[in-house]
């Protein structure tokens, strides 16, 4: 295979790495770049990451078998696993590193040096961050050749493989970046050092493991640490920490907000049709329901006009955008489900509510909510506070599933409101179907409206068969 061909050479990246080096086989690069033995193809170099569940290193011979060319090892563990006599048999390359989770994200940062005209855009934020990175990226694609991270490649090992998708004919790079413990956002930052950051808001969000809203507001901010003088920060104009984020930043900052693009006529809210934007003077339809999507558009907007887009790039880019994978997808079937449990947080959780109060709906309405994680100390004052907007909520059923809700549970229970509150899946898929089995001569627009809602770990989509009537495909798309 030819030279360039290959992502990187491993002798070259064991140099850049200061890594040892032992040559086994006759490849001398990789073509791609995979953590887990079961999507390895050929070609690829396998990173042997030393996790709390399970170690890489157990799957080297797995990867080899499906093809890798070589693998990352850490040289604690060489003997322990027989790696070098595996390589040898198998007549593939090894380096071996002290951290492979460092040596990782180095590579990546090594090998994005490759591209030194590419514009980078970090996006970073407690809430909205997929869905920016998402219209941002839609839209700049209409002029420029774009790459984007992809799903939820945007952790300390997930954003290093994102960055391995970049290509010379890349002109752009959407790239989304979360963290869940102090120091990441910097690393990350690191990895990218982009011309273009932005955040998206300061909320609650991993206040379990960060401790505090300062603390939260602290750690994203890292994602200006690599801007130069020739960088832009963009800052959202209302948050409450706008002025603390904008302090000591290189480059140029930017507040975005409704408020700060000529362009912006308004928004007519359409309901689950999404909104109706009017952008310099022409009527644009954004599929995504709710003020919050439309928050994450304004956003993605102060993004491609740093880009260099045209306003007619950023109606094209607006109008092609569709919902996510449980992000406020809407799924017309048995019921009209609105699917947003991919992750929850207070903040999103609110505007959530907000929402389907909000909607002009002649059926009932059934929220069915889930745990809100990685809160902490937080989460019972979060969950009480949740409990609070559903007595005060349109719903005309609400179900509860977790642990950490009861004390939402707690609430329901004291205002004297009715509620269906279980730990187990399965009852909580019975109680639910029996639920929607009353409602069925509701037809047509007044069917019942569902909505999930509830951190990832919760996995409420295992719920979309029943309540869609449309089969369980979502199942296999989330956890158990």
């Amino acid at each position: 295979m030819a030279c360039d061909a290959f992502l990187m050479e491993f002798s070259s990246l064991s140099r850049s790495l200061e890594a040892k080096h032992y040559s086994f086989g006759e490849s001398k690069g990789f073509t791609s770049v995979s953590i887990d033995s079961r999507n390895t193809e050929p070609g690829s170099f396998f990173i042997a990451l030393s996790g709390s569940v399970t170690d890489g290193h157990l799957y080297i011979e797995a990867a080899f078998k499906a093809g890798a060319a070589g693998a990352m090892v850490e040289v604690s563990k060489l003997q322990q696993f027989n790696i070098l006599e595996t390589a040898k048999k198998m007549g593939k390359e090894i380096i071996a590193v002290d951290n492979t989770l460092y040596a990782l994200q180095e590579a990546a940062r090594i090998y994005l040096q490759k591209f030194p005209n590419l514009l980078k855009i970090g996006i970073t934020g407690s809430a909205g961050k997929t869905t920016t990175k998402e219209i941002a990226a839609a839209i700049i694609a209409v002029e420029k050749n774009t790459v984007m991270s992809k799903g939820n490649l945007n952790s300390e090992t997930g954003l290093p493989l994102a960055v391995f998708s970049v290509r010379s004919h890349h002109e752009v790079g959407v790239f989304e970046l979360a963290m869940n413990h102090k120091g990441e956002m910097a690393d990350l930052a690191r990895i990218v050092k982009p011309n273009i950051a932005l955040i998206t808001n300061i909320g609650l969000a991993h206040i379990g493991i960060l401790g505090s809203k300062d603390a939260i507001a602290k750690e994203k901010k890292d994602i200006f640490s690599c801007l130069t003088d020739n960088d832009v920060a963009l800052i959202p104009n209302e948050d409450q920490y706008r002025d603390f984020l904008a302090e000591n930043v290189k480059g140029t900052v930017r507040f975005y907000s409704a408020n700060t693009f000529s362009e912006f006529e308004g928004a007519q809210d359409l309901g689950l049709e999404g909104s109706e934007i009017l952008w310099a003077g022409q009527k644009v339809h954004f599929s995504l329901p709710g003020k919050h999507c439309l928050a994450d558009a304004l956003a993605a907007i102060a993004i491609a006009k740093e880009a260099g887009v045209s306003s007619e790039a950023i109606k094209q880019g607006l109008e092609s955008v569709k919902p996510m994978f449980g992000r406020a997808e809407i799924v017309k079937g048995r019921t009209t489900l609105i699917r947003d449990c991919y992750n929850a947080s207070p903040e999103s959780v609110t505007k959530a509510l907000e929402f389907c109060d909000s909607l002009e709906w002649p059926g009932r309405r059934i929220y069915v909510m889930a745990d809100m994680l990685e809160l902490g100390d937080n989460s019972n004052s979060a969950h009480e506070h949740l409990g609070q907007l559903l007595c005060e909520s349109k719903a005309d059923m609400i179900f509860l599933f977790g642990k950490e809700i009861k004390t939402a549970a707690a609430v329901l229970q004291k205002a004297g409101k009715s509620f269906f509150h279980t730990e187990d899946i399965k009852e909580l898929s019975a109680a639910v179907d029996s639920a929607i089995k009353a409602g069925e001569s509701a037809d047509g627009p007044a069917r019942d409206l569902v909505l999930l809602k509830g951190s990832r770990g919760c996995a409420l989509e295992r719920l979309s068969g029943i309540l869609t009537g449309i089969g369980n495909t979502a199942e296999a798309k989330g956890g158990s």
